[in-house]
C-alpha cells in the first residue's frame, strides 16, 4: 500500500492499513481546520485526503453525537474514498451513492438508524441534498463536520452549492449557541487542487469562499517540505501545422459520401415526424393536440429528431477526426461506425436497445445509401494520410518513451482528448503505426453515462470499445497497459496512479482542466505536454501560469479574511422555497421539477408508458400550425420573454389537481416551468398526496415499522421464520377460585352424570353441542346444563374426587400420577343413576379384602374373574376385563363359553398360557379388544355404509382363562363414560377457549354471537389435526378483508390514485400487519394448536394449570409474556414445551375469524370483527362508505356511444358518471373531468374476487378445499380470461345504407355493424390503438377455438388464452366496469360465474405437482431461449428434455405462452393429466402439507422489452 491514503490501492483486501506519517504541512493545515472552516488547496498527490481523514478522526473522538459527512462528486470517488476512510479510522463508516439504489433511502426511520449507528458518512452530494430536502437529515442537529472533496465544484447550481445555500447559511454560527442540542452550523473542510473556475482569481476566490463559508488555504510555514512531495512536471509544448484542407473541405471520401446522403434527407421522412403528423390528424382540439402541434413544429424547425441529429453529429465527428488525425482516420471511423450501426439496427441485436424499430429501419435505409469505401490496411497509406498534429504526437511519444527507458524507468502516460470519438480512432492509429505499436499497450477511457436519455450514436461508438473502464484501469495499474487515451473523465474522480507523461492533444478549455490534468503527471521525473496549432493561442499557458501564481499568493496570504455572506442577496429570478415545519423538509424551485417527475412516475401506468408531467409554455414557441406554413411564412421575430407555463398531470388525479398555471412573469422558459412545477407540488402536498417529507405517500402507505417490529419481536421472537410464544390458553386454569359448580352432563342412551368445575360453564345452545360418533352405536347427542348457581357442598366434592379417580384410573391409570387427585374437573353419578347390582358386587369385594380372601392382583376395583363368575352366575354385562399380566390391555367380554374346545382350539389356548401346569377349566371367557377409535368427535367416514359398525379386520374374538383374568367392578355405563369423557373434555376445552376469546376480545361485539362451531373452526389450526380447521374460513376471510379494506380506502381517500390505494391495502392486509395485530390483541392465546391424542390422554390437574409450561427456548424475559414472567422467576427450569406459531398462522386466524363473522352476519359483522384489530384505517359500515362513493359531481356531455356499453353488459346505470370513469384511459386528453379508470379497477378487482370466492365457498355439496378455491378463482379472475371477455363482448348496431343500382334505383340495404367493448375505451394514445388492433387480430384468429374450449373441454385453456397476448388495460376495463356497477347499485354482488366441472389446474402447477409426487422427487426445468425472432421452451425433467415448444417472439408475454404450451404437452408425455390439486397435499403425518414443486426457469438470450 502506498504511503498516502490518497494513493491507496482501494482494491486491496488487507484490512490493516500501512503506517502513514503525517507531514508537517499536513499537520499545519489540520490544526487550522480545527479552529476555522478552510478549503485546503494543494496539488494532486500532496495528501489532502490524509488531512481530511485526520480531521474526521478528531471529530469522531470529540463529537459523540453528530456525524462527519464526506462528499465526493462522483460514484467512483465515493467508493474510492470510502475504502480509504474505512481503512484509516476505527469507527463505523457508511456509504450511499447513486449506485446504492437511492430510492430505498427514502425512509425517515432508515436514515435515523443509519445516523445513530455510523460516525462517518461518505456519499455523493445529491444523496445528502435529497436527504436534507426531505428532512431525513437535519444539518444543524445531525452533522458536526462536512468535507467537500473537489471543492471547486461549489458554484452555480451544483449540489455542493445547493447544500450550503439551502441548508447551511441560514443556521446560527458556531459559538453563538451554547446548547449542543441546538441547531448550529457544522464545521466545513474543502479539498481541491484548483480553487478557481476562470481567469478572474479574485472573483473565483470570493464566490467559492462565500459559497462554502471557508477561507482557501495552503501551507505557509512548510512550503519546502511540500515541494519534496509534490513533483511539478516539466512543461513542454509542441506546435503543429494547420491542416492544409481547412478551407477547401474534408478530403475523406467516406465523409463526403456520408455528407452527400445527409444533405438529401428530408425531415418529413423521419419516423418521429411522420408519427407526430399521424397523431395530430386523429386528435380533437385540446391540450394534447396543442402539445403535439408544438412538438411537430419544433422537430421540423430544429431538425433535431433523434436520427437526423445523430447523423449530423456523426458527420461532424468524422470531419473533426479528419482535421485532427487524417484522412485515413476519418475513412476508418465512418466505415467502422456504419458497420456497427448496421449490426445494431438488426432487430435481433440489443446494441441500440433504446431505439424504436421504425427508427432502426429508417437509419438502416439511410446508411445503406452511403457508398462506403473500405479503408486501406497498408501501413504506408495510413502514415502518409496522418496530419502533422498526429505525426507530432507520435514523435513526442517515441521521444518520451526513449527518455524513460534510458534511465531504466517504465513509461506510463495519458493522452487527454476532447472528443470521445477521437479517443477511439487515436487509439486505433497508435495500435497500427509501427513506431508506437511495439512501444505502447493502449487502452481507452470514455467515461460512462447512466442517464435514462438516449445518446444517438454514442450507443454505437461505445460498443466499439470491448474492455470495461475497470479492466483498463486495472491493467494500467499493474503495467499491462502503459498508455491511456482518455476524455476529461480521467482528470479527476478516478483513481489513476501517478504517470510519467501527460499529453494534452487538445488545448485545455480552462485553468481547472489545465491544473487537474497536469496533476496526473506527478512522478518524480515527469512531463506535461500541450500540442499547439502553429497559429493558435499559445500565450494561454502564460495566462494560466499567471493565474496559478495569483492563486498561490491569495491562499498563502495570512491577512486575507473571509467575506461575510450573512446578507447575501439572491439574484436568481423568481426563487421560491417551501418548508414543512414538522420535518424540516424543503422544496425549492430548483428541485420542484424532479420532485414532480418522481410523483408522476410512481403512479401506476397500466402497462403503458410511464406517467410524466406535461409542460406548455405561454406563449408557445410556435404559432399553432406553424409546421403547415410555407417556408416564407415561418419567419417570425423571436420572442424574448417574459414567460408563463402550464403543467398537466395524469388523469389518475382528480380534476382540480390536474392542471396548474403561472402567469407570464419569468425571464426564462426554464424558470417558468420550475415555478409551475413548484406550485403544483405544493398543492399536491396540501391535498394530502405528498407526505411531510415531501415525497409520495410511501411513509403513509408503509408506515415506519421499526418500533412496531421491535415490540412485536419482544413478544413473538422469530427463529427461521417461526414465531415462538407462550402456550395457548388453558381454560381449566382459574384464578383464586376454591368453589365447585355442578352441571348435568347427558349423553343419549346413557345415564346422566354430574360434572363439577371451578367456574360455572357458559350456557351452550343445543345445536352448538357436538355429536359423538360411537362404534357399534348410533350418532349420539349430548347436553351440558347447569344444575344450580350455588357452589357444591364439600362432601359432594370429596365423593366426586374419589369417583373421578376410580373412573379414570381404570384405563388411563398408567399415565396418571399416583396419589394425585387435584383434578381440574370432577365427576359424580347423578342422583337418578342406579347401580344396585354393581354396588352389591363392590361391597362383596370389600368384604373379601377385609377377610383376606383376595387372590393375586385383586384390588378393591378388580376381582378375579373365576371367583366373580362363580359368585354371581357368570353374568354377561361386564364393562371391562383384563389379563393379569402387567401390560395386558383392557378388553370387552362378549360371553362366557361353557362348551368344550376342540383339540386344535385347546392347543392354541395352551400356547397363549405358557405355564406347564396350565389346566383348561370351564367356562372360558370370549373377549375382544376395545375399538381403536377413541376420538368420538370425528364423524364416520362417508364411505361407511353402516355407521354402527367400525371394526378393523384384526379385531377378532379370542379366549381368556378366567382364573388368570380380572374383572373391573364397574358398570358398562361407567366404562362408556370413561372412554367418552376425553373427547367431551376436548370439546369443552375448545368451547371454553372460544368463550374466553368472546368475553375478552369481542366483548359487546356482534361477533360474539357467531355460532360456537364457526368460531371454534376459525381458531383451530391444522397442527391440532382435528377433523376441521381454519383453512376454508381463512380463504373466505382473506377475500372479505381485502374487499372491505378496498372499499374503506376508496371512499376515505377520494384523491388517491390506484397506486396509493393498492400499496395501502397491501400493507393493511399483509401477513406481518395481521400477525402484529394478533399479538397485540392476544389472539395467539386462543389459537387451538395442541393435538388431541386419546391414546396418550390423561386427566388435567389443577397444579398443572397453576404452573404453565414455558415455551422453548425462552432465554430472555422478552420471550415470556408478562403474565408469566414473574411466576418463572426463581423457579427451577422444568421441561419446556415448544409450540410454533408462524407469522402466517397468526395472520390466517385473523382472516378466518373475519370469514366466520362474515358467514354469520355478512359484511357488517365482518367489519365489526376487523375493528377489533388495529390495522391503521378508519372503519365504517359499507352502506355509509357507498354513500361517500356517490359524492361525486355528475359529468355533463356524456358520449352517446357509452349507451352501447350498457346494452352489452345488460345494465343501465343510474349515474353514468361511473360508466364514463370506467371507460376513461389515463392517456385520454378530452375535456372530460372524469378520472381515469384505475381507481374503479382497484375496486372492481376486489369485488370480482369477493363474488367468486363467496360462490365457491358456499357451492352446494362441494365443500371445496382452499387449494381448489384458489385454482378455480384464478381461472375466473386472471387477466387473460378477463381480456378475452372484453374482446368477446360486442353488440350488433343496426343501420342501413342507401344504394343506387341501374335496375332498382335508390334502395336501402342493411349495414349492420358489430361494436366491441374494447372499442369503447376513451383514450388518446397511438400505442393503445395499435395494441387494440393487434390484439383483436389475434382474437379473430384464436377466439373461436378458445370459446369452444371454455364451453366443451374438460381442461381449462391456459395456453390458448395466454396466446392472445392481451395488454393489461383490456382486463382493467372489465374490472373497472364491475367496480362502476358495484357503486351504482349501492353494493349489489349478486352473480354466478364458475363452471364447476372444468379442471382449472394450471399446466405448470400440474407438472410441478407430478414431479414432487415421484419417488424420488424429480426436478422440472424450463429452459427459455430467444434466437432470431423466435422464443422456444424446453421442458427438462432431471436434466433430460421431455418436450420443446417454439413460437414467434412478439413481446415478453410470448415467453409465458410458449412455457404454458410446453407444460401442457409435457403433462401428456409423462401422463400427468390425472393430477389434481389434492395431489399437492401429503398426509404422511396426518397434516396438510403442500408439496412445493422443485422447478427452475432458465432464460438464455432474453432481454426485457
Amino acid at each position: 500500500m502506498s504511503s498516502s491514503p490518497e494513493n491507496a490501492d482501494v482494491t486491496m483486501q488487507d484490512p490493516m492499513p500501512a503506517t502513514v506519517h503525517t507531514r508537517a504541512y499536513q499537520q499545519e493545515l489540520l490544526e487550522e481546520s480545527l479552529h476555522r472552516n478552510i478549503v485546503i488547496a494543494l496539488d494532486t498527490g500532496s495528501g489532502k485526503t490524509h488531512i481530511a481523514v485526520l480531521r474526521m478522526k478528531h471529530e469522531a473522538e470529540h463529537e459523540p453525537r453528530k456525524v462527519s459527512w464526506f462528499i465526493a462528486p462522483t460514484v467512483a470517488l465515493v467508493e474510492q474514498q470510502y475504502q480509504v476512510i474505512k481503512t484509516a479510522i476505527p469507527v463505523s463508516v457508511g456509504q450511499v451513492s447513486g449506485a446504492s439504489e437511492p430510492n430505498q433511502w427514502k425512509d425517515a426511520h432508515l436514515w435515523r438508524q443509519i445516523l445513530s449507528s455510523h460516525r462517518i458518512m461518505v456519499t455523493t452530494p445529491q444523496v445528502l441534498l435529497d436527504a436534507l430536502h426531505h428532512g431525513y437529515v437535519i444539518m444543524g442537529l445531525d452533522i458536526g463536520l462536512i468535507v467537500f472533496d473537489e471543492a471547486h465544484h461549489a458554484i452555480g447550481k451544483h449540489p455542493y452549492n445547493m447544500i450550503m445555500k439551502n441548508h447551511y447559511h441560514d443556521l446560527p454560527r458556531r459559538g453563538t449557541i451554547q446548547d449542543p442540542n441546538s441547531l448550529v452550523r457544522p464545521m466545513v473542510l474543502g479539498l481541491t487542487a484548483s480553487p478557481t473556475y476562470g481567469s478572474n482569481v479574485e472573483a473565483a476566490f470570493r464566490d467559492l469562499e462565500m459559497n462554502l463559508d471557508c477561507t482557501i488555504r495552503s501551507t505557509r510555514h512548510n512550503r519546502g517540505e511540500l515541494a519534496q512531495y509534490v513533483h511539478r512536471p516539466e512543461f513542454k509544448h509542441y506546435t503543429y501545422l494547420s491542416p492544409v484542407h481547412t478551407w477547401d473541405g474534408c478530403p475523406s471520401v467516406n465523409y463526403q459520401a456520408l455528407k452527400a446522403v445527409i444533405d438529401t434527407l428530408n425531415i418529413e421522412d423521419d419516423p418521429y415526424v411522420i408519427s407526430l403528423r399521424s397523431r395530430l390528424t386523429k386528435l380533437q382540439p385540446g391540450d394534447d393536440r396543442r402539445r403535439i402541434d408544438q412538438q411537430l413544429s419544433k422537430a421540423i424547425d430544429k431538425e433535431d429528431t433523434f436520427t437526423h441529429k445523430g447523423l449530423r453529429d456523426f458527420a461532424r465527428a468524422a470531419e473533426d477526426i479528419c482535421m485532427d488525425l487524417g484522412t485515413w482516420a476519418a475513412d476508418w471511423y465512418v466505415a467502422k461506425v456504419i458497420e456497427r450501426a448496421k449490426l445494431a439496427a438488426n432487430p435481433y441485436n440489443n446494441i441500440m436497445s433504446n431505439w424504436q424499430e421504425k427508427e432502426k429501419r429508417y437509419l438502416l435505409g439511410i446508411l445503406n445509401r452511403v457508398a462506403v469505401v473500405r479503408p486501406s490496411s497498408d501501413i504506408e497509406v495510413i502514415i502518409n494520410e496522418l496530419t502533422h498534429k498526429m505525426r507530432t504526437l507520435v514523435d513526442h511519444l517515441v521521444e518520451e518513451e526513449t527518455i524513460f527507458r534510458s534511465v531504466d524507468e517504465d513509461y506510463s502516460g495519458i493522452i487527454f482528448v476532447t472528443r470521445r470519438d477521437t479517443v477511439i480512432v487515436l487509439a486505433e492509429l497508435l495500435r497500427r503505426i509501427p513506431e508506437t505499436e511495439q512501444l505502447f499497450r493502449v487502452g481507452c477511457l470514455l467515461g460512462s453515462s447512466n442517464s435514462f436519455k438516449r445518446h444517438s450514436f454514442l450507443d454505437i461508438t461505445r460498443s466499439i470499445i470491448e474492455e470495461s473502464q475497470a479492466d483498463i484501469l486495472r491493467d494500467f495499474k499493474i503495467g499491462d497497459k502503459n498508455l491511456i487515451v482518455s476524455t476529461s473523465v480521467a482528470e479527476e474522480g478516478i483513481d489513476i496512479q501517478a504517470c510519467g507523461s501527460v499529453v494534452r492533444f487538445d488545448v485545455p478549455p480552462n485553468v481547472v482542466s489545465w491544473a487537474q490534468s497536469r496533476g496526473r503527471a506527478r512522478r518524480r521525473r515527469s512531463s506535461f505536454v500541450i500540442l499547439f496549432e502553429e497559429l493558435g493561442p499559445q500565450d494561454v499557458v502564460r495566462k494560466w501560469e499567471d493565474t496559478e501564481r495569483q492563486l498561490m499568493a491569495a491562499y498563502n496570504d495570512p491577512s486575507r479574511a473571509l467575506e461575510s455572506v450573512e446578507e447575501e442577496v439572491d439574484g436568481m429570478d423568481g426563487y421560491q422555497d417551501f418548508e414543512v415545519a414538522s420535518t424540516g423538509a424543503l422544496l425549492t424551485i430548483d428541485s420542484a421539477i424532479p420532485h414532480l417527475n418522481h410523483f408522476c412516475a410512481v403512479i401506476p401506468a397500466g402497462g403503458q408508458d410511464s406517467h410524466v408531467p406535461l409542460y406548455e409554455l405561454d406563449p408557445p414557441d410556435y404559432v399553432e400550425g406553424w409546421h403547415a406554413l410555407a417556408p416564407m411564412e415561418r419567419q417570425v421575430d423571436p420572442y424574448l420573454g417574459p414567460w408563463g407555463a402550464t403543467v398537466n398531470l395524469p388523469r389518475a388525479l382528480p380534476v382540480h389537481l390536474r392542471k396548474f398555471t403561472v402567469d407570464r412573469i419569468f425571464r426564462t422558459k426554464r424558470r417558468a416551468q420550475q415555478s409551475v412545477a413548484f406550485k403544483a407540488y405544493v398543492e399536491l402536498y396540501r391535498a394530502g398526496l405528498i407526505n411531510n417529507h415531501l415525497l409520495p405517500l410511501s411513509s403513509v402507505i408503509e408506515p415506519e415499522k421499526g418500533d412496531d417490529v421491535k415490540a412485536m419481536l419482544a413478544e413473538v421472537a422469530k427463529r427461521e421464520g417461526l414465531t415462538r410464544v407462550s402456550t395457548q390458553l388453558d381454560p381449566w386454569r382459574t384464578k383464586d377460585s376454591t368453589s365447585w359448580f355442578a352441571h348435568r352432563l347427558a349423553v343419549k342412551s346413557l345415564p346422566e352424570l354430574q360434572i363439577f368445575t371451578r367456574e360455572p360453564l357458559p350456557t351452550f345452545i343445543q345445536e352448538h353441542l357436538p355429536t359423538l360418533y360411537i362404534p357399534g352405536r348410533r350418532e349420539l347427542s349430548m347436553s351440558v346444563v347447569a344444575v344450580s348457581s350455588e357452589p357444591v357442598a364439600d362432601e359432594d366434592v370429596k365423593r366426586a374426587r374419589q369417583w373421578t379417580q376410580r373412573l379414570f384410573s381404570r384405563i388411563y391409570g398408567s399415565r396418571m400420577e399416583r396419589d394425585k387427585d387435584d383434578f381440574s374437573y370432577l365427576f359424580l353419578p347423578a342422583p337418578s343413576w342406579r347401580e344396585d347390582d354393581w354396588d352389591e358386587r363392590r361391597s362383596w369385594q370389600e368384604a373379601r379384602i377385609a377377610h383376606g380372601e383376595t387372590a393375586f392382583n385383586e384390588t378393591r376395583a378388580t376381582a378375579n374373574a373365576a371367583v366373580f363368575g362363580a359368585t354371581f352366575g357368570h353374568p354377561d354385562g361386564l364393562g371391562l376385563v383384563r389379563g393379569m399380566k402387567k401390560f395386558d390391555k383392557p378388553l370387552r367380554l362378549l360371553r362366557w363359553q361353557h362348551e368344550p374346545l376342540s383339540m386344535e382350539e385347546e392347543e392354541r389356548l395352551r400356547e397363549e398360557y405358557t405355564d406347564s401346569d396350565f389346566i383348561v377349566r370351564y367356562p372360558l371367557m370370549v373377549v375382544r379388544t376395545l375399538p381403536k377409535r377413541r376420538n368420538f368427535l370425528i364423524p364416520f367416514p362417508p364411505e361407511s355404509v353402516d355407521k354402527r359398525i367400525d371394526r378393523p379386520a384384526d379385531e377378532v374374538p379370542f379366549l381368556l382363562d378366567p382364573y388368570q383374568t380380572l374383572v373391573e367392578l364397574a358398570s358398562p355405563e361407567e366404562i362408556h363414560y370413561t372412554l367418552l369423557l376425553p373427547s367431551i373434555l376436548r370439546w369443552l376445552q375448545m368451547a371454553l377457549t372460544v368463550n374466553d376469546m368472546c368475553r375478552e376480545l369481542f366483548v359487546d361485539s356482534p361477533v360474539a354471537q357467531t355460532p360456537l362451531s364457526l368460531l371454534t373452526t376459525a381458531t383451530t389450526a391444522p397442527a391440532a389435526q382435528e377433523h376441521f380447521n381454519y383453512q376454508r374460513l381463512e380463504t373466505l376471510g382473506d377475500t372479505v378483508l381485502k374487499f372491505v379494506v378496498s372499499q374503506q380506502l376508496y371512499a376515505q381517500y377520494p384523491f388517491w390514485h390506484e397506486g396509493y390505494l393498492s400499496r395501502k391495502k397491501d400493507h393493511t392486509v399483509a401477513n406481518s400487519s395481521l400477525a402484529r395485530a394478533a399479538v397485540k390483541s392476544g389472539l395467539y392465546k386462543w389459537i387451538v394448536r395442541d393435538r388431541f391424542v386419546p391414546r396418550k390422554w390423561k386427566p388435567h390437574y389443577i397444579s398443572d394449570a397453576e404452573t404453565p409450561p414455558l415455551i422453548e427456548p425462552a432465554e430472555t424475559a422478552e420471550q415470556v409474556p408478562m403474565e408469566h414472567a414473574e411466576e418463572s422467576k426463581g423457579k427451577k427450569k422444568s421441561k419446556k414445551k415448544a409450540e410454533d406459531l408462524s407469522t402466517k398462522m397468526l395472520a390466517d386466524v385473523v382472516e378466518s375469524l373475519i370469514g366466520a363473522a362474515y358467514k354469520h352476519g355478512g359484511f357488517d359483522t365482518a367489519i365489526d370483527c376487523v375493528e377489533k384489530f388495529d390495522l391503521g384505517i378508519t372503519w365504517k359500515k359499507l352502506p355509509a362508505r357507498l354513500e361517500e362513493m356517490h359524492k361525486v359531481d355528475d359529468i355533463e356531455d356524456i358520449p352517446e356511444q357509452l349507451a352501447l356499453v350498457e346494452q352489452m353488459i345488460g345494465y343501465k346505470f343510474h349515474r353514468r358518471t361511473f360508466l364514463v370513469q370506467a371507460l376513461t384511459h389515463a392517456s385520454y386528453q378530452g375535456e372530460s373531468a372524469a378520472m381515469s379508470l384505475e381507481r374503479l379497477e382497484f375496486l372492481g378487482d376486489s369485488a370480482l374476487d369477493m363474488v367468486v370466492v363467496d360462490y365457491l365457498y358456499h357451492a352446494a355439496g362441494k365443500n371445496y378445499s382452499p387449494g381448489y378455491m384458489h385454482i378455480k378463482k384464478e381461472a375466473v379472475v386472471n387477466s387473460h380470461i378477463l381480456a378475452y371477455f372484453c374482446l368477446n363482448t360486442s353488440l350488433a348496431v343496426e343501420a342501413s345504407m342507401p344504394m343506387w343500382t341501374p335496375t332498382g334505383g335508390l334502395t336501402s340495404v342493411d349495414d349492420t355493424q358489430r361494436v366491441y367493448l374494447w372499442q369503447c375505451l376513451m383514450h388518446s394514445s397511438h400505442r393503445v390503438l395499435e395494441d387494440h388492433n393487434v390484439t383483436f387480430l389475434r382474437y379473430q384468429k384464436r377466439g373461436a377455438a378458445i370459446a369452444r374450449a371454455l364451453e366443451e373441454d374438460a381442461v381449462y385453456p391456459w395456453a390458448a388464452l395466454t396466446s392472445l397476448q392481451a395488454p393489461k388495460f383490456l382486463s382493467d376495463m372489465v374490472e373497472s366496469l364491475l367496480g362502476a356497477v358495484y357503486i351504482d347499485t349501492h353494493g349489489d354482488l349478486d352473480a354466478r360465474v364458475v363452471h364447476e366441472d372444468v379442471d382449472s389446474l394450471h399446466p405448470v402447477s400440474r407438472l410441478g405437482i407430478w414431479a414432487a409426487k415421484q419417488k424420488p422427487r424429480k426436478k422440472v426445468e424450463y429452459v427459455l431461449e430467444k434466437v432470431r425472432g423466435k422464443v422456444s421452451c424446453s421442458v427438462k425433467v432431471d436434466g433430460e428434455e421431455v418436450i420443446r415448444e417454439e413460437t414467434s417472439y412478439r413481446s415478453k408475454i410470448s415467453q409465458d405462452e410458449v412455457r404454458f404450451r410446453a407444460a401442457e404437452r409435457a403433462n401428456a408425455v409423462v401422463n400427468a393429466q390425472d393430477i389434481t390439486v389434492d395431489d399437492a397435499f401429503l398426509s404422511d403425518d396426518d397434516d396438510d402439507t403442500f408439496v412445493v414443486p422443485e422447478m427452475d426457469v432458465v432464460e438464455d438470450g432474453l432481454e426485457e422489452d
